[in-house]
């Protein structure tokens, strides 16, 4: 143990009364592997901020220091040099060194807040945009974690997706002397957007190339972008119903004056679109496979709306989300490709055919407009980021995707299958299930006069997730009905979900 005597006025308060007694400064030990200088700045940092060391106290120079502690000066030196850089000392002119007055911890601490003012009303200074987005109902009141619940809709198979491809693809862009590091084109990644267009082309029947792709995150930010760049507050717009909700919170983020178009078994009803808006700026639509009904827009009905779209100078919105996954036969040609007007907002995700939380997806877009949202892109948030867009590009461009595409279609269409027979099997005269030729879930058709929301509370409380149809309805539903994914479960969880869904129907009264 080292003591400093109190000659060397290292603990003056000031450098006129000395303390009386000589103080313990700081513990040495030359036989610990911490080094010397190492140790004095920790012990003279610890003295200042207990505050043996009083703020502004005179310090000895480092040669009085290195004599009375018997250290080389340039150990002392060392120590002090470091102090100084980090706040603790501070020296003046022709008067030595002191310790700081006000130290780098008192800068750093935050001092506790007061408490904040209650406001008089719980949303003050919200915009009424801000309220509108609040009341969608699209952000889920509890996030996912662990394994997701039969019969939680729009999830694909993670459980088969193939993990170890993926990470070797992007091992190997690590490894690569080109990863895209830096800021990249607000457009997305070029190698991806090129994929995208040659994807598109080859399974959808697109009309495009790499320049109309814009790379955004999943399809939810696609319909906000396209909103917000083609619709101005106030302006009408068709939109399915039942419809999705993500593209209804869109619009209404948008400020869009929604007007709810029915559907039957050909999609949207044109006519009474043409009936309810007939100058309506734009219409959204899912015309390969419906959401949430699963429905399939005949050919007429597609000729029909792009001949409305031209005759009002209007825009379409194409939501694609899913349409890969057919069964019957091969995926329809997409309505971009029958387009000749240059009207039409192809919207792709990578959410279903890939995996969800790569939140990735694409907009395909008529060239004149292809700048404008490109711009628009990057006031989002720049762009998505570069190193996912370049695995994916990969895994598009090499042939796994497709080759994901196809083995998912075999699961799915047995998963799909599972569900129909043990529906039929255990939940007669409770809900009707019937085999889809597309998609990732069924709709479950409950008896009439039942309340499809109270339905779908009591089941989630049991383990169960599904999604009422009301939800997903502006207008009075003809009748209630549940949404049951299937594409995320293998035949063991399905049965199983079968079971408890018919046990909680059984007993449940509403």
């Amino acid at each position: 143990m080292l003591m400093v005597p109190a000659k060397t006025g290292f603990l003056m308060a000031s450098s006129i009364r000395p303390p009386a007694r000589p103080v313990t400064l700081v513990n040495l030990d030359p036989s610990s592997e911490v080094p010397l200088y190492r140790q004095l700045y920790e012990g003279v940092r610890q003295a200042i901020l207990a505050g043996r060391i009083a703020p502004g106290a005179r310090v000895p120079s480092t040669r009085l220091l290195a004599a009375e502690l018997d250290l080389s000066r340039n150990t002392v030196t060392l120590a002090f040099e470091q102090l100084h850089a980090e706040g603790y000392l501070e020296g003046q002119p022709r008067a030595g060194t002191y310790v700081a007055r006000t130290l780098p911890e008192r800068l750093l601490s935050a001092r506790r807040p007061p408490p904040a003012p209650q406001p008089k009303s719980k949303v003050r200074g919200v915009s009424t945009r801000g309220m509108v987005l609040a009341g969608t109902g699209i952000c889920p009141s509890e996030p996912m974690t662990g394994l997701p619940r039969p019969f939680r809709p729009g999830l694909p198979a993670i459980d088969a997706f193939p993990r170890r491809l993926w990470a070797r693809l992007a091992l190997r862009r690590w490894r690569s002397g080109d990863l895209p590091l830096a800021y990249n084109d607000p457009a997305g990644f070029r190698p991806l957007r090129e994929a995208v267009a040659e994807h598109v082309a080859a399974i959808r029947g697109a009309t495009c190339g790499a320049d109309q792709v814009i790379i955004v995150s999943g399809s939810q930010q696609g319909l906000d972008l396209a909103a917000r760049v083609l619709l101005d507050p106030g302006d009408t717009v068709w939109l399915e119903d039942p419809g999705y909700l993500g593209t209804r919170a869109a619009l209404l983020g948008a400020g869009a004056r929604i007007v709810p178009v029915p559907l039957d078994h050909e999609g949207l009803s044109v006519t009474a679109g043409e009936r309810l808006a007939p100058d309506a700026r734009m219409a959204c639509v899912s015309p390969s496979h419906q959401y949430p009904t699963g429905v399939t827009m005949s050919a007429g009905r597609r000729l029909g709306l792009l001949r409305w779209a031209a005759r009002a100078n209007s825009w379409i919105v194409e939501d694609d989300y899913d349409s890969e996954f057919r069964y019957a036969s091969r995926p329809l040609a997409c309505l971009q490709g029958m387009d000749t007007e240059a009207r039409v907002v192809y919207i792709g995700t990578f959410s279903k055919t890939v995996f969800p939380g790569l939140r990735l997806g694409y907009l395909v877009v008529p060239p004149h407009v292809a700048g404008i949202f490109r711009a628009a892109r990057a006031v989002c948030d720049r762009h998505s980021p570069t190193i996912d867009q370049a695995i994916l590009a990969d895994f598009i461009g090499e042939g796994h995707l497709a080759r994901h595409v196809r083995r998912m279609r075999t699961l799915y269409q047995d998963r799909q299958s599972a569900l129909v027979e043990a529906g039929r099997s255990l939940l007669g005269g409770l809900v009707e299930l019937a085999p889809a030729e597309a998609g990732m879930h069924l709709v479950g058709w409950l008896p009439l006069g039942t309340d499809d929301g109270a339905v779908s509370d009591r089941l989630a409380a049991e383990g169960i997730d599904t999604l009422p149809l009301s939800r997903h309805s502006i207008g009075p539903c003809e009748r209630a009905a549940l949404l049951l994914g299937y594409a995320a479960f293998d035949r063991r969880a399905i049965r199983r979900g079968v079971e408890r869904m018919a046990a909680v129907l059984e007993r449940w009264k509403p």
